[in-house]
């Protein structure tokens, strides 16, 4: 049977950025927009406790970039050993591999993949978003803060030698998932996020231009 228990030993208890803490406050936003949704509750449930199982260990760039579609074949493989039917199991695949900001091959087409995008997105703003960003930077040897290169505020990709520290992270990727998010509920709960965020890095680039 799927529960956090069973999940968390797929989860390094280590990893500040898509560890089991994450999990687990991903897997209670869920059941917080589910119930006031009105969407399936198992679907959306088991989509979030096994996002991220493979390949989203920040120091493996490769592997991270595509851990939506490894995690759901991992999905696949373990739900059908726990005997789901296979529309059931398509849909948990689905919400997967269609809640990754940067792939958008595959949208959200049910309320479930919405359900996760919204509550994966939620935790990557507000306080612990700036404190899962800081970290990531980090884990990569990258700043919390360096200047942007016009190019980077113009393309979102960094010239030769220019770090892409936290800062550029909130740029590039942050500062947009507000508006990106699908149910009211997660609005609601993105804006004041959001706005926390926001004064977040602006203060910490006024303080670091020097």
């Amino acid at each position: 049977m799927l529960t956090l228990e069973v999940a968390r030993s797929w989860y390094p208890a280590s990893d500040p950025v898509h560890g089991f803490d994450h999990i687990e406050r991903v897997y209670f936003m869920v059941q917080r927009l589910a119930v006031e949704a009105g969407c399936d509750l198992e679907i959306v449930s088991a989509a979030a406790l096994l996002h991220d199982a493979e390949g989203s260990h920040p120091a493996d760039d490769t592997a991270r970039h595509s851990h939506q579609h490894a995690s759901a074949d991992f999905a696949r493989q373990f739900l059908l050993a726990e005997g789901w039917q296979e529309d059931r199991i398509e849909a948990v695949v689905h919400c997967i591999r269609a809640h990754r900001f940067r792939d958008e091959r595959e949208q959200p087409q049910t309320l479930e993949a919405q359900i996760l995008f919204d509550a994966d997105k939620l935790d990557a703003i507000g306080a612990i978003g700036v404190a899962r960003a800081i970290a990531f930077a980090a884990r990569l040897g990258q700043p919390p803060y360096a200047p942007p290169s016009d190019h980077f505020r113009q393309h979102g990709e960094t010239l030769p030698g220019e770090p892409h520290s936290a800062y550029h992270e909130y740029l590039f990727k942050l500062s947009k998932l507000e508006g990106r998010l699908f149910t009211l509920t997660a609005r609601q709960i993105g804006a004041e996020r959001h706005r926390f965020m926001a004064a977040f890095f602006e203060r910490l680039a006024e303080e670091s231009d020097l």
